[in-house]
């Protein structure tokens, strides 16, 4: 732990990123072993994940956020309340956005003449939409964590180093059953399984580059810092709330429940003891 934190933040982001990524890419990598993994484990996966994200929403983004507001004389209410919901109503924005692409395409695929020229025409638009949606949704979890180490780096008061390291630990687990996500649909579309786990991890190449984008943007400007952590803090609970519990839960309801609770407690005690 001393070793890395004695690293510069940029590279602090970059790494905590990478293996976000990576882990990204470890579940896409499933395609070479399996042609589907029990849904049960992935959606304990993804609640537990889900849960680590809520709690460091509030204590590694929000309440520094709050925190940095009053040691900068601004409104410690307005700032914070601003800039998370600007942060959910762009991931709210991009859903509805990515929704109507998708609605668009159904419709074209539904008035299509050719059946069989539709199928392999809607399939390869199936897979590109599903990779992008992946894509995007994980632009504000590279950009969460980034801001986390600049927060660090800049001496939050409430910002610490474990509380973003167990915060890109979160967004990682959760990035698991993502790449898997990714890849196996595309495997059952008729891509190879090369092909398949390239695009997998590719959904998650974005989250290095906003890592670093946010590490900058912290240490750059220090009286923005407060809305960056509250707009990431609620851009994550729109993830949370749009596209890990949703689906996950509808298809193993307690076992999702009982990895949210658990990731919570879990980011809550590392935190509190550890922070």
């Amino acid at each position: 732990m001393e070793w890395f934190g004695e690293l510069n933040p940029l590279l602090q982001g970059f790494l905590a990123t990478i293996f976000t990524w990576f882990v990204t890419a470890l579940g896409a990598a499933l395609v070479f072993f399996f042609k589907k993994v029990d849904k049960r484990i992935l959606n304990t996966m993804i609640g537990f994940g889900a849960g680590v994200m809520i709690a460091a929403s509030f204590w590694s983004l929000l309440s520094p956020a709050i925190t940095l507001c009053e040691d900068l004389g601004f409104n410690s209410i307005i700032i914070p309340a601003f800039g998370f919901l600007l942060g959910g109503l762009f991931l709210i924005f991009v859903d509805k956005l990515m929704d109507k692409y998708c609605y668009g395409f159904e419709i074209e695929n539904n008035n299509s003449e050719c059946a069989t020229e539709a199928i392999i025409k809607n399939s390869y638009k199936r897979s590109i939409l599903l990779v992008l949606a992946v894509t995007l949704h994980n632009v504000p979890e590279g950009l969460a964590v980034g801001v986390a180490f600049g927060g660090v780096a800049v001496g939050i008061p409430g910002a610490s180093l474990v509380a973003a390291l167990t915060l890109a630990l979160g967004i990682g687990l959760q990035n698991f059953p993502e790449g898997a996500a990714v890849s196996l649909p595309l495997r059952r579309e008729g891509l190879s399984r090369t092909r398949s786990f390239l695009y997998g991890q590719a959904s998650g190449l974005v989250e290095p580059i906003a890592g670093v984008i946010g590490v900058a943007a912290a240490l750059a400007v220090r009286s923005i810092l407060p809305f960056l952590l509250s707009f990431s803090a609620g851009a994550m609970i729109a993830v949370v709330g749009a596209e890990l519990l949703p689906e996950a839960s509808m298809e193993n309801k307690k076992l999702t429940t009982l990895g949210l609770i658990l990731g919570f407690i879990v980011m809550m005690v590392l935190d509190v003891a550890l922070g």
